[in-house]
């Protein structure tokens, strides 16, 4: 058990806590890849487990109202965001928050650099389309070269799933899942999100947009043996101008760390 915590703990603070253990420097390298994979499925059960109703979130119209708690949508200026975030916590090894996406939003496909991922959706639908890069430089998984804006990447489209609260975690690190596209299906869609460590573009973790141009030429891969894995070529794009995100309160447990 992590120290401090306790049954009485909401569910919001054991992930915290968990996610703050598992991602935290290794204190001895001999044993740093089994304890990072040991608490790396506990942390991915846990998100299992988290409903919305944990975090005190209301599931919303698609005029943005949440009608159980009477709550008329947020006034914005102007246009309002297709998508807003609710910070819970950040650290130096992650951060924590929720997104909410208005019916028919998406958050364009980006990428992690460097970066490992969980996403738990808490009410509607959402679907994920994960990608990999696979110009990496040989034997260095964690790191790929500088993208050029518009230069052409050879990608694989490794996956497209589509997950509701019933769902367990869609997880991303490194070198696995590490691009993604998120799309809102029927209706508005929420999802808790944790990556490890933040976005940093002061330490290399700055995120980069792209478009799917085209699927490439040559072989696809079959590691999935009823699922083909197309390559495509994409290219790194300035962030879309229909996509922005605002900032809204977080309702639920506080977070201490």
């Amino acid at each position: 058990m992590i120290p401090g915590d306790s049954s009485m703990s909401s569910i919001v603070q054991r992930i915290a806590r968990q996610a703050l253990v598992t991602f935290r420097p290794p204190r001895h390298a001999g044993e740093a890849a089994k304890s990072f994979q040991e608490n790396h499925s506990k942390l991915k059960s846990l998100l299992t487990e988290v409903r919305a109703a944990d975090l005190k979130l209301v599931p919303r119209r698609a005029d943005g109202s949440c009608p159980a708690a009477g709550v008329p949508p947020r006034p914005y200026p102007g246009a309002p965001p297709p998508v807003t975030y609710m910070h819970i916590c950040e650290t130096d090894e992650f951060s924590m928050g929720v997104f909410l996406l208005k019916s028919g939003a998406s958050i364009p496909l980006h990428d992690h650099p460097g970066m490992h991922g969980m996403l738990k959706v808490m009410y509607g639908k959402v679907r994920i389309s994960c990608f990999d890069r696979l110009d990496r430089p040989a034997g260095d998984p964690q790191a790929a070269p500088p993208a050029q804006r518009g230069a052409l990447r050879r990608c694989v489209l490794r996956s497209t799933g589509e997950y509701t609260e019933e769902s367990g975690p869609c997880v991303l690190s490194p070198d696995r899942d590490n691009l993604h596209q998120i799309d809102a299906v029927d209706g508005p869609t929420a999802f808790l999100d944790i990556l490890a460590p933040p976005y940093d573009p002061d330490d290399g973790r700055d995120c980069h947009y792209y478009k799917v141009l085209s699927e490439a030429e040559g072989k696809t891969t079959e590691e999935a043996p009823k699922e083909k894995e197309k390559e495509v070529w994409m290219m790194e794009i300035t962030q879309p101008p229909d996509f922005w995100c605002g900032g809204e309160p977080y309702p639920g447990p506080e977070v201490s760390l």
